[in-house]
């Protein structure tokens, strides 16, 4: 009886099997659900009047413009539309920049140059005072548009072999403007993250000759602990070995490498989970800051077949200290399948 109760009270080592990063499920610091909930003073809101994002410049030019629901013809209507509810235009301050050539050198035998060559897009939607959790279904669609047809762009575009997608939503999550916008990026190399991730994936599926990504969600919605939500098309899921509290990935049931390769039907149903999903952490983490991202196949001629594309959203429910930094194994403190539960319910 006595150890039953130690090894309840133990803090719990599980291994992330898409990444094989270890994270600790502090149970002996656990907190209730409800206390991740934020109580925050809103982001300084500059006004739309002076808002960069509703007053855009009109020489910029868009490289996708949606207006409820309709693609906007950019040759007709010309670089930047009167009027659009989703667009794709450069950032004013890119990270990667685009060049005839791509830059690299060597300092001293032992350091590597190599230039930001890319493209980096914010995309807009147009209601400055909505986050993407209070859109309608139909808009977050339309959104999901915009990132296929940016992507399909950008991965026609020279030196870039990754593209990425991603939404940071308040301060602490990174977002310097209080209207909602995500970002894209073309870029010439892939994250340690994600080189880490083909690796792996790769062993399993030369191993097993089975996806990694498919065998965890049959086993997430045979088993329902931590499973949030799922349609026809996704499962959304705090995962097994999940990085910080709350953390929910949304995975395709369908397996493909590709995120730009999804159907019509797939995206209403991405749309339908990215709605749910943020919802639930609007309304039971009150709001909370998050960042989400996609993982998907790098660009190019290999065969990244055995790569299963998936959406992360990690709310900001805690800050990194010394032993997150210095051992990069992140402490959760609350387990998934009690996050999942919290969720079910908002």
């Amino acid at each position: 009886m006595e150890q039953e109760q130690q090894k309840k009270n133990l803090s719990e080592l599980r291994l992330d099997l898409a990444s094989k990063d270890w994270v600790v499920i502090a149970t002996g610091r656990a907190k209730k659900p409800e206390m991740f909930k934020k109580t925050k003073e809103d982001q300084p809101d500059v006004g739309k009047d002076k808002c960069p994002f509703c007053n855009t410049d009109p020489n910029v030019k868009a490289s996708v413009a949606y207006l409820n629901g309709k693609k906007i013809d950019l040759e007709k209507e010309g670089p930047m539309p009167k009027e659009w509810t989703t667009i794709s235009i450069p950032n004013k301050f890119p990270a990667f920049v685009p060049a005839e050539e791509l830059f690299e050198e060597m300092e001293g035998g032992l350091y590597q140059r190599l230039g930001a060559v890319g493209y980096h897009d914010l995309v807009i939607t147009s209601d400055h005072d909505k986050s993407i959790a209070l859109l309608p279904q139909e808009s977050i669609k339309e959104l999901i548009d915009v990132y296929q047809e940016r992507s399909l762009q950008l991965k026609k575009m020279p030196y870039v072999g990754y593209v990425s997608i991603f939404h940071n939503h308040g301060p602490d999550a990174g977002a310097s403007q209080p209207h909602p916008h995500s970002q894209i990026i073309g870029q010439p190399l892939v994250d340690v993250d994600l080189k880490n991730q083909l690796l792996v994936a790769s062993k399993y599926f030369q191993d097993n000759k089975k996806c990694i990504s498919c065998e965890m969600t049959k086993w997430e919605l045979q088993v329902k602990e931590r499973v949030i939500f799922e349609n026809e098309h996704f499962a959304a899921i705090c995962p097994f070995a999940s990085k910080s509290a709350f953390q929910v990935v949304i995975t395709p049931k369908k397996h493909g490498p590709y995120f730009e390769d999804i159907s019509e039907e797939q995206k209403q149903g991405l749309a339908e989970a990215f709605k749910v999903v943020l919802g639930k952490l609007y309304k039971g983490l009150n709001n909370p800051d998050y960042n989400f991202y996609l993982h998907n196949a790098p660009c190019g001629l290999d065969d990244y077949g055995f790569y299963h594309w998936h959406w992360t959203i990690m709310p900001k429910t805690s800050v990194w200290a010394g032993f997150e930094i210095g051992s990069r194994m992140e402490i959760s403190t609350i387990e998934p399948e009690q996050a999942a539960e919290y969720l079910r319910q908002q």
